[in-house]
């Protein structure tokens, strides 16, 4: 049998506290423990805990130590993988936007900002491991490494400066089972496990070819997958995950579900992928449900799958008392009207610190922010009567057109990114607004800039002449909703669109926008993530710690055009859209 040096056979379960309300981790947790798992696994995202250059966040859904609180109390020991790369299909793998390049090397430019997020980090990690009466285990060097690099210094520095801040217990590194990524991303004297999603067997005996003295684990069972938009909804049978947990567990293994509790993208974090084997192909965002077909939904149901995996458990371990069935009764399913409307136009001035003026378009990292939207515009000199293409170079992600206050077109990238343009005699105002989606959080894309990244031209001449506001979205309290009109009817344009509706009893509760276009919603100020008429989720899980009694706040920002009758709803189940 497999076991952690000091601590036995690991039989853990991914759950991550950035995605899950710290109200509900209590819940979740106890959840996992009565699966039959004794150990839980999380991610730590740099981005969350340093948004800023050395402004460090570790409260609310960044309060780490927190969650090992809890996760002790629930009896559960603790996996945690502080990166600093984290993939999770997390914005840019968890590495702040801000970072320089290059990335993820022995390179002081990317070290030393790491060293000083490892200086807050890894002491409050460090105080709760078992060694110290914590629950913390074992901890990771780096993340899924040999799927990037093989620079071996890099990862010498990280497990040294680990070990410096005070980490006494096992240190592992985690990749896929194959020569190339066990022989670039392992690292001598460092454990390596590795992870997939099946064929057990295959993969511990390549593991075992390159690391004969280190213990079979599985340190990722792929038992589900995540959703990118316009694609369908990824689920796996139960019992084909079932029989592939008992195989790895027969083989003496110990193993960490991945995801054994689902959760979500709050706000602005999905991530992205690039298709294809060199990560070079069509761009893919993720949706904002991470309920990853886990054996706990992103909303806390036991699943099928759930029971399944605690019926191949108990063949193998001593289980806990099982729990109880019953899940909370949603709020009751109705409308919610957003009679408000607000034209972002209407608002730039409390949503941005002002205009930058540039002679080229810059960056949303160049304006100072890693989230939101871009807000370009332009004067083009006229006439010109031939309908030359307007295009856009290195268009990060979508962008909706307009000349002279009158759309024209959307442009996405990968997809359309031209569009014909005739300019009269008095030349034309151009406005270009980007929406940033997710960063490519896999391969070697990491690190991408969001906006304009290359410029605009028209034909084959380039236009300068810039003003852009930076719309980061992270607070909307200024929003001066005094010069808001009356919503409905055929308005097309980006606005803000606002409601409130009284609740009894705060519940967990999904909001469906049937009829809308593109945008970001937010509860009382809490921003539940994106949404997409693309599809394949249709439903946002609203958590009941974001809600109430009495009166709430529901805000939908639509950036295309929103329904004459503009109104949510809310409705009694999740839907994350039709299956493969």
């Amino acid at each position: 049998m497999s076991e952690v040096p000091g601590v036995g056979r690991v039989l853990s379960g991914g759950m991550h506290y950035f995605r899950v309300h710290p109200d509900q981790w209590p819940d979740r947790l106890a959840k996992l423990r009565a699966m039959g798992l004794d150990t839980v696994e999380t991610y730590v995202p740099w981005n969350l805990h340093e948004p800023r250059p050395g402004a460090f966040r570790f409260e609310g859904l960044a309060d780490l130590e927190g969650f090992l609180r809890a996760a002790a109390t629930a009896g559960l020991r603790a996996i945690v993988r502080p990166g600093p790369y984290i993939c999770a299909e997390w914005d840019n793998g968890g590495l702040p936007s801000w970072l320089p390049g290059p990335l993820r090397c022995h390179d002081p430019a990317f070290l030393e900002p790491v060293d000083r997020y490892f200086d807050a980090l890894v002491p409050r990690l460090a105080r709760h491991q078992v060694t110290r009466g914590g629950n913390v285990i074992m901890v990771q060097v780096e993340n899924e490494y040999g799927s990037y690099g093989d620079d071996r210094d890099y990862l010498r520095h990280l497990t040294d400066g680990l070990r410096r801040r005070g980490v006494e217990v096992p240190l592992f590194t985690s990749d896929g089972a194959t020569d190339w990524m066990l022989t670039g991303g392992t690292l001598p004297g460092v454990w390596a496990t590795v992870n997939f999603g099946s064929r057990a067997a295959e993969q511990f005996a390549v593991l075992a070819r390159h690391r004969p003295e280190d213990p079979p684990f599985c340190m990722e069972y792929w038992n589900g997958w995540f959703d990118h938009h316009g694609e369908r909804h990824t689920t796996r049978d139960p019992q084909d995950a079932a029989a592939g947990l008992e195989e790895i567990l027969r083989h003496g293994a110990s193993v960490n579900l991945y995801m054994a509790c689902g959760g979500t993208n709050f706000g602005f974090t999905a991530g992205a992928n690039a298709d294809g084997d060199g990560a070079d192909g069509a761009y893919q965002p993720t949706v904002t449900s991470y309920d990853y077909d886990a054996p706990i939904a992103e909303d806390g149901r036991l699943t099928p799958k759930y029971r399944a995996y605690r019926e191949v458990l108990a063949r193998h371990t001593t289980l806990p008392p099982a729990p109880s069935d019953h899940h909370p009764d949603p709020l009751p399913p109705g409308p919610v009207a957003l009679p408000e409307r607000l034209p972002l136009d209407d608002c730039l001035d409390a949503l941005t610190t002002g205009a930058v003026r540039s002679a080229t378009p810059r960056t949303l990292e160049e304006l100072g922010e890693s989230t939101g939207l871009v807000l370009y515009r332009t004067r083009v000199p006229g006439p010109r009567e031939e309908d030359t293409e307007l295009r856009v170079k290195g268009l990060r992600d979508w962008a909706r057109v307009t000349v002279d206050g009158r759309h024209l077109a959307v442009l996405e990238r990968d997809g359309r990114t031209s569009v014909p343009l005739r300019v009269p005699e008095a030349g034309a105002e151009l406005t270009l607004l980007v929406e940033a989606m997710g960063r490519i959080n896999y391969g070697p894309p990491l690190g991408e800039r969001k906006g304009i990244v290359d410029g605009v031209l028209h034909g084959r001449q380039y236009l300068f002449g810039w003003e852009q506001h930076a719309l980061p979205l992270s607070d909307l309290t200024a929003l001066p909703w005094e010069r808001a009109g009356e919503g409905g009817g055929d308005v097309e344009g980006p606005a803000f669109h606002r409601g409130t509706l009284t609740v009894e009893r705060p519940a967990d509760t999904y909001l469906a926008l049937p009829g809308w276009g593109k945008g970001c919603v937010w509860v009382n100020g809490f921003p539940l993530g994106r949404y997409w008429n693309r599809g394949p989720q249709r439903t946002l899980y609203v958590p009941a710690p974001v809600l109430r009694p009495g009166e709430n706040e529901w805000v939908v920002l639509e950036l295309e055009r929103a329904p004459e009758r503009p109104v949510g709803e809310l409705r009694a189940e999740p839907d994350l859209g039709p299956t493969a």
